[in-house]
């Protein structure tokens, strides 16, 4: 496993952002395991996060990016620490942009807050998870609408690695597929069952992995 793999399970748990139980996913779908990276809520904490995945983004794209989208609103904070990471520990100084659920009808009004892409700018998309895609289908379209903007990229925490719209495609290589972007996951739930069924001392029982193996049976692709 790569070590910053393990670095985001760690964070992960020891933010207890990473728990095990009986949830409902943003698909709808009910789930043994759930990651909020919202969890993630102290300076030191974030600024881990960050890193991780500015590492991520340079080793997937190096300076062919100009601009981090963040969708609201776990992908505000991400955006924004990762952004601080680039120009920390690469040297690379981007734009930053989120929006808003709704646009503000005063003020600046809109519903996109920092940095607003400009044409020919290479923008990539960073989330906390990825099961259905559904965010990331409704975002990319968003920002493709901003004149002769390049949305290159999507780089998410943790890949679910579950079903798309066929049983045989992930729902993050579907979306790469459909809507030509590089996408790139720190971990994925094969990683997180790795981790844990190992860690001592345990923070997963013997009945929690039994739960998530017979989830991924239904709704998971190898």
């Amino acid at each position: 496993m790569a070590d910053r793999t393990r670095a985001l399970i760690d964070l992960l748990l020891h933010n207890d952002a990473l728990t095990f139980g009986d949830f409902v996913a943003k698909s709808g779908r009910p789930t043994p395991y759930f990651v909020n990276v919202g969890k993630v809520g102290s300076g030191v904490a974030l600024a881990e996060l960050g890193r991780l995945y500015a590492d991520a983004i340079v080793d997937a794209f190096g300076t062919d990016v100009d601009v981090l989208f963040g969708p609201a609103y776990k992908g505000i904070p991400l955006a924004v620490t990762t952004g601080v990471a680039l120009a920390e520990h690469h040297g690379r100084d981007v734009g930053v942009c989120f929006d808003r659920k709704e646009a503000k009808d005063h003020g600046e009004g809109g519903n996109l807050v920092g940095h607003l892409p400009q044409p020919g700018e290479r923008v990539v998309i960073v989330e906390d998870v990825t099961t259905a895609g559904t965010s990331v289908r409704a975002t990319v379209p968003m920002l493709q609408a901003l004149q002769d903007v390049e949305v290159v990229g999507l780089v998410v925490g943790v890949d679910r690695r579950e079903q798309g719209t066929r049983p045989d495609v992930s729902a993050l290589d579907e979306i790469g597929a459909d809507l030509g972007l590089t996408t790139v996951a720190i971990a994925t739930i094969d990683d997180i069952v790795g981790y844990v069924r190992d860690v001592d001392p345990p923070v997963a029982t013997s009945d929690d992995l039994a739960r998530i193996e017979t989830y991924r049976a239904t709704y998971g692709v190898n």
